[in-house]
């Protein structure tokens, strides 16, 4: 039997420390500062509406019907309350949560934080009967650990990984093992543990797959799975992540990790997000904001000659996609999405329905824009999501418009209006208006909610199977 592991007193960040020692150490300063659980809640908020959304679509109802994932439990699937166990909740909700492209972005480390962390968070928290404020600091704790090693590892780790299927790992488990109450020692061999489970390649999503949102289910799970194993005493390899064989190396190219003494002086990864106001591959919002600039300024979408979009190289390699017979090939096709910015001044959900997917003007702006990078706008990645449109009509006139952050990122933030009605596109079609409504109040007094079990769920016309 292997020794006890000890159990030392709540500690800080510390350069001599591994970097799974040095992030437990975050995670718990982090959950404990008051400053992260108002962004948390909204984050919790954002999350929520994105999985109601999700959980409609027909990869989720395929999910939702698979053999050996119908086990009830403590926790609760969303948006209809089905009970689930702790595992499964983890998984299916962080797989609905992802895959109507709504979910919240890390900009600085290419991770959507909030799919597997919330989902994660959520699931653990239900099946304990936590508290809402028990809930926000687990989150908060959460979101700060992915995003501090998602941008240490990027973007070189972006070339062949999702970020949010591999350090999304880290994410769920800090955030399960923060409800589970372990202390530093513990959470560490948590995140060591989850670190191995670590998975999710970019090919996934290079083409019509389904596999992009189970990246982010199986990463919340697998940080329930590493959470719960560490608080009984199971160990990981605290050199995991910086080690000569480890993760930095493996995966990224031997990062340094020493930005991470300096991250507890910064502010919570969590109030740090981008919010996104577009149903599509946040690679593609720069265009989709310079292209709704032109639409404003006058330009008729149906009196078009040539499109060119410039921008940096990854947003071409992950989102330059050509085909759009599919909703997941739409979303990450630049031309499409620019298409439907001019011509129906919105990229949302409805944007990539049957209707306008078989649109043949909206086709043709998914097969003939051209795209380019842009050696400045790369130089500036990941910090920045730069995009110049570029547009000739059928006069011969030329129209630009260049965006240089997106709507949504932190230096250019949704209001509290535009987060609410975001929440209410997602939500209310799927829920009713007065059912929304409700679920938007509890979630918006999280903190003072005493039980996670009642944010109020009801049954939709979802597909059990």
């Amino acid at each position: 039997m292997p020794e006890p592991l000890p159990s030392p007193t709540r500690g800080t960040v510390h350069p001599t420390k591994t970097a799974t020692q040095q992030l437990a150490g975050l995670a718990l300063s982090v959950a404990d500062d008051p400053a992260a659980r108002e962004p948390a809640r909204d984050a919790v908020v954002d999350w929520y509406g994105a999985t109601v959304a999700g959980r409609m679509m027909s990869a989720s109802q395929i999910a939702a019907r698979a053999p050996f994932l119908d086990e009830p439990g403590r926790a609760r699937l969303i948006p209809d309350g089905r009970p689930a166990s702790v595992r499964t909740a983890a998984l299916l909700n962080g797989l609905f949560s992802h895959e109507a492209e709504m979910d919240d972005i890390y900009r600085e480390g290419l991770y959507h934080p909030g799919s597997p962390t919330v989902a994660a968070a959520l699931a653990v928290a239900e099946g304990l009967d936590a508290s809402g404020a028990a809930l926000l600091a687990a989150v908060a704790g959460g979101y700060e650990v992915g995003c501090r090693v998602a941008e240490t590892v990027n973007p070189a780790h972006y070339r062949y990984w999702h970020t949010t299927g591999t350090v999304g790992t880290l994410g769920s488990a800090a955030a399960a093992g923060l409800l589970l109450g372990l202390d530093e020692d513990r959470l560490a061999h948590a995140l060591a543990v989850a670190t191995s489970m670590a998975a999710g390649l970019q090919q996934a999503f290079r083409s019509g797959s389904m596999s992009k949102p189970l990246h982010a289910g199986h990463a919340a799970e697998a940080g329930v799975v590493a959470a719960g194993l560490a608080s009984e005493g199971y160990r990981g390899t605290p050199e995991v992540l910086d080690g000569d064989l480890g993760f930095g190396v493996a995966m990224s190219d031997g990062p340094s990790w020493a930005g991470l003494a300096d991250a507890a002086a910064r502010p919570p990864a969590v109030s740090q997000v981008t919010v996104k106001p577009h149903a599509c591959c946040g690679h593609t919002f720069a265009a989709v904001d310079a292209a709704l600039d032109l639409r404003a300024q006058g330009l008729d979408a149906r009196r078009i000659r040539s499109v060119e979009v410039d921008t940096y190289q990854v947003a071409i390699d992950v989102a330059g996609g050509r085909s759009v017979d599919t909703a997941g090939e739409a979303k990450f096709s630049v031309g499409y999405c620019v298409g439907a910015a001019l011509s129906l001044g919105t990229v949302g959900m409805d944007a990539f329905d049957q209707r306008h997917l078989d649109d043949p003007a909206l086709r043709w702006f998914a097969a003939n824009t051209a795209l380019a990078a842009d050696p400045q706008m790369d130089a500036t990645f990941p910090g920045r999501r730069q995009a110049r449109v570029v547009v000739v009509d059928d006069d011969g006139r030329e129209w630009r418009a260049e965006r240089a952050t997106r709507r949504g990122d932190p230096d250019s933030p949704l209001s509290p209006e535009e987060r609410r009605t975001k929440f209410d596109g997602m939500v209310v079609p799927v829920l009713g208006t007065e059912a929304a409504a409700r679920l938007h109040e509890a979630l918006s007094g999280l903190a003072d909610l005493e039980r996670v079990v009642q944010i109020p769920l009801g049954t939709t016309g979802v597909d059990h199977g």
